[in-house]
């Protein structure tokens, strides 16, 4: 087996960071069941508070590939 898959809330926490990055706004966040939409909403969140601090798109690959 190459990979195991993913800790469904890392997931989350993730497409909502990266959703942020692309300028998305907190209500198009996909997730029904309650746990997950937290998490995606705090990944968000982060995501949001990146890009206002001016990450480059280096330091966003970099960021993303940390979490």
């Amino acid at each position: 087996m190459k990979r195991q898959k993913r800790n469904p809330s890392d997931r989350a926490f993730h497409k909502g960071y990266v959703a942020a990055m692309e300028g998305r706004n907190s209500e198009s966040c996909p997730y029904e069941v309650a746990s997950l939409h937290q998490e995606w909403v705090n990944g968000w969140r982060q995501g949001r508070q990146d890009y206002w601090s001016g990450f480059g798109p280096a330091a966003q690959a970099q960021r993303i590939a940390n979490l």
